[in-house]
């Protein structure tokens, strides 16, 4: 600006920059020396001072206030300075402080997941259903993939249980034939997902874990998403009036948000789809269609050939604001399909029905447009 502005004008220039011309004036004029203040008449002498602090130091008086202190002195016939020369005193000497113990809140880091492939990170949360009656609830809890949004477990318990949480990771973790060190499985900081039969379990299972900072829904947000997807459908009751009927929901809602629901941030497409490597195939035939429809009346496209919705190659939770080394990979999965069963779990003290997703093999995945998924026969089995 010093060097330019004299050779083209100081308005121009600062226009063309967005600067105001009252702000270049004020930078390039020199700054005066600030004055120093002068000591007021009426402020203490460096001894006196001295000499209060001392006072204020005696083992009377150390755990005082100063109005306590000042009062004290007065008693005794003794005047030294006032109350707010005192607190000026210990100010100076950075004694002024809360007494009280302080809470003092710990820096937590957002956690930064990504995924680039289904059954890198899962998510997994708890929420409440409204039972028959005032203050009773019942407890759904899910596990999600983030990728796909494909729920691979599912369960509903009377209560919140670190055991019962520990059962379903577990048979998700092996239906899906997870192996050691592919999985992240993040969670917030709630009693059961912070505890330590969990902890352990994932630790024997190779599984990294990961928390929400506290209080900051925002870090776990698939998981709220799939909640709020789940009590925002019309046949959503307002109350359960029993375990069974929030079980029998279960087993329409969690088939139809797995294998009919399309998502907007999938490109429209079922978490089934993207889940088992169906999407191309998919994304594909819709192609086919809008081409044909585009070729039928090219008028009506104004901006060319349509082209369907694409899916994200990359999913994160709290995306860095640098950028990351290339994300780490797996291979692709197989072909298959995911199809939901209910199997009984019958603790001592609940009855609770355990919902894990079983790996089937698919005869033929997607035919022409329209077509059907070939499913083989489901075995289930009681798990304890």
């Amino acid at each position: 600006m010093r060097e330019v502005g004299p050779r083209l004008g100081i308005t121009p220039t600062c226009t063309a920059l967005g600067l105001p011309t009252a702000t270049y004036y004020r930078r390039i004029k020199p700054k005066p020396a600030p004055a120093r203040r002068p000591s007021p008449p009426r402020r203490l002498a460096a001894q006196e001072r001295t000499a209060v602090l001392e006072v204020l130091h005696q083992p009377e008086f150390v755990d005082l206030a100063p109005a306590q202190v000042h009062a004290r002195l007065l008693d005794r016939e003794r005047y030294l300075c006032s109350e707010r020369t005192m607190y000026r005193i210990l100010e100076e000497n950075h004694e002024v402080r809360e007494r009280r113990d302080q809470l003092r809140h710990p820096h937590y880091a957002a956690p930064e997941l990504l995924a680039t492939a289904p059954n890198q990170v899962w998510s997994w949360d708890i929420t409440k259903l409204l039972g028959p009656a005032k203050w009773t609830y019942f407890y759904l809890y899910v596990i999600l993939d983030i990728f796909s949004r494909y729920v691979v477990g599912w369960m509903i318990a009377h209560r919140e249980s670190a055991a019962l949480a520990r059962k379903l990771i577990e048979q998700s973790y092996v239906r899906h034939g997870i192996k050691s060190g592919q999985l992240t499985l993040h969670a917030d900081h709630g009693s059961s997902m912070t505890s330590k039969p969990v902890a352990l379990l994932l630790l024997d299972l190779g599984v990294t874990k990961t928390h929400s900072r506290p209080y900051v829904s925002n870090d776990n947000p698939f998981s709220e998403a799939q909640f709020k997807t789940m009590k925002y459908r019309p046949e959503f009751p307002d109350r359960f009036g029993s375990i069974h009927d929030a079980r029998g929901f279960g087993h329409v809602f969690f088939p139809w948000y797995n294998t009919e629901h399309r998502h907007s941030g999938l490109g429209m497409l079922t978490p089934q789809e993207v889940h088992y490597g169906l999407a191309q195939q998919r994304l594909q035939a819709r192609a086919r269609v809008l081409a044909a429809a585009y070729a039928a009346h090219p008028e009506r496209f104004v901006r060319g050939v349509p082209r369907p919705p694409a899916l994200p190659t990359e999913v994160w939770i709290n995306r860095p604001t640098t950028p990351l080394s290339t994300p780490k990979s797996v291979s692709e999965p197989e072909v298959v399909t995911n199809f939901a069963f209910t199997a009984p779990y019958s603790p001592a003290a609940d009855s609770t029905h355990i919902q894990v997703s079983p790996r089937i093999d698919v005869g033929e995945p997607l035919g022409s447009l329209g077509g059907e998924l070939h499913i083989a026969a489901l075995n289930t089995e009681e798990i304890h």
